[in-house]
């Protein structure tokens, strides 16, 4: 029997109302599973605005513990469904100590567990490293009733090391909630190829690790930042099957032949030919002159 499995894409615009922002992911996934996703991601911290463009002690107050509050409503919305949820959101760890987080709610609602954001930027309007202690649980897998797939986030994106670990370790689906942007008064050129490369790199690591991959970004302008939503899907070779508008809100359904990562992997053998014995000098930050 083939594989395929629909996956839900929810690129919301953010306000300050943080009720409405829940109350509007709630609503994508309601409609991504009434049009028949089994697992739906939602955009980096969709419940509320992109906070890291200032250095502000207020927007700690954000914070919740995971899991708690949203993960509980998740929870229960996900069994109610019966989709698997992957929600990301600004976790208090303990006093003190942030994360950017992950969770995944499984079809029948029960809470698999997080990830926790490896690569922290900070960058103008990007000032993240004042908010987030980089995370420490590892690259993760979470085995839900329809895929092991493997979540990363935002700044993960761009670093080929975290989307093979976390293939290696089982991951048949990699997921990528955004948050990512424009300065409103870029020029039109600087803008097409800063999309052009973050789409490309993550469609190289649909091609190197034989995955499909999902990125779920938002869309709107807040404070000087335009989101460039344009979400996509690209099947186990990068190419891309689904983008997104760069402008409007949406939620879609695309549906993914998993049985094309077994054939790519097996006329592209790239795992196969991985000359492992070689790769310790990638634990150095830099290859120089001791």
């Amino acid at each position: 029997m083939k594989r395929k499995i629909k996956v839900g894409l929810v690129q919301n615009a953010c306000s300050g109302d943080l009720s409405s922002n829940f109350n509007k992911a709630e609503q994508g996934i309601r409609e991504a599973a009434q049009k028949g996703a089994q697992i739906i991601c939602l955009q980096e911290l969709f419940g509320s605005l992109y906070f890291c463009d200032v250095e502000d002690h207020d927007n700690f107050g954000l914070a919740e513990k995971i899991p708690g509050p949203s993960t509980d409503k998740f929870s229960a919305l996900a069994k109610e469904l019966g989709v698997v949820i992957i929600a990301s959101l600004f976790e208090k760890r303990a006093e003190g100590l942030y994360h950017n987080t992950t969770a995944v709610l499984d079809a029948d609602g029960t809470y698999l567990g997080k990830y926790r954001k490896m690569h922290i930027p900070d960058d103008p309007g990007f000032y993240e490293k004042f908010y987030f202690t980089p995370g420490d649980l590892g690259y993760k897998v979470f085995k839900t009733k329809f895929a092991t797939i493997g979540v990363l986030i935002c700044w993960d994106q761009w670093y080929p090391e975290a989307a093979r670990i976390t293939s290696l370790m089982g991951a048949e689906l990699l997921f990528y909630p955004t948050a990512i942007g424009w300065h409103k008064d870029q020029d039109e050129t600087t803008n097409k190829e800063q999309y052009h490369a973050w789409q490309t790199i993550q469609k190289s690591h649909a091609v190197a690790n034989g995955v499909p991959v999902v990125s779920v970004n938002r869309v709107g302008i807040e404070g000087d930042m335009k989101f460039w939503g344009g979400s996509f899907v690209t099947n186990a070779f990068g190419w891309v099957t689904y983008q997104a508008d760069h402008e409007k809100e949406l939620v879609h359904v695309e549906e993914i032949d998993m049985d094309l990562s077994d054939r790519y992997r097996t006329h592209w053998p790239f795992l196969r030919d991985r000359r492992i014995e070689t790769y310790s000098p990638i634990l150095k930050r830099f290859i120089d002159e001791d």
